[in-house]
């Protein structure tokens, strides 16, 4: 005599991989037994409370479309900082064409980022070649020094990087570029200017994490391809 199988026994021998799988394949399979979906049970996310899988599908979504939400208010809000960027370095784009001379190009870039990037303390370093390009020209935001000056190889790796750097400086390239006396610089920007270098754009904050090390540099970088050209037209 032949036995028939228990019931139980033969649905033990269907694994969980084996539904998921079928189920994956047959996305309808609800729609052909919408009667199930009122019978199936889940817990409940934040709770011991049982909801059906028609629920849980819901909460499911609400929650993904949060998270899309959330994500879409960080993309508009680094897209509206970008256009602000933008436009703050278009108008030091605006100044420094209109500045004719070296006077002139130092008032424009005091002035844009003083009063667009809140920037009080920086620096143009340059190196001989343009002193008399600048001569006669007095300003705490200006340094004029021989290639030869031993506390240049203090920014050897930046040079050869070509790329602006962020982040905390030594105390050293700090006395260098903003004085002995400048303690307060908490980060700075350092921005190569030119290839070959003509120098360099610093600009240092009080502010510790202003100026941090994974912050993206496009934008800084920009700024130096304007001031390398101003410096070279004047």
């Amino acid at each position: 005599m032949s036995k028939q199988p228990v019931r139980g026994e033969a649905m033990e021998r269907i694994n969980e991989t084996t539904v998921a799988d079928y189920l994956q394949v047959n996305p309808d399979f609800f729609e052909r037994h919408a009667g199930l979906l009122t019978k199936l049970k889940l817990s409940h996310n934040r709770g011991a409370a049982t909801v059906s899988l028609i629920e849980r599908q819901v909460v499911a979504l609400r929650e993904k479309n949060q998270t899309l939400e959330a994500r879409l208010r960080e993309l508009i809000e680094v897209a509206r900082s970008n256009d602000a960027l933008a436009n703050k370095i278009h108008r030091l784009a605006c100044k420094i064409i209109r500045a004719s001379t070296a006077p002139a190009l130092l008032d424009a870039l005091e002035c844009s980022l003083r009063e667009d990037f809140g920037a009080s303390e920086w620096l143009v370093l340059l190196g001989s070649s343009h002193q008399a390009a600048f001569s006669g020209v007095t300003s705490r935001h200006l340094r004029i020094v021989e290639s030869e000056v031993s506390e240049l190889k203090m920014f050897e790796t930046l040079f050869e990087a070509g790329r602006p750097r962020c982040g905390q400086i030594r105390d050293s390239q700090r006395d260098f570029l903003f004085g002995p006396d400048t303690v307060e610089i908490g980060s700075a920007a350092l921005v190569p200017l030119g290839q070959p270098s003509l120098g360099l754009l610093a600009i240092g904050s009080p502010d510790a994490e202003r100026f941090h090390p994974t912050m993206s540099t496009e934008f800084l970088g920009r700024i130096g391809d304007l001031v390398s050209e101003a410096v070279r037209a004047v």
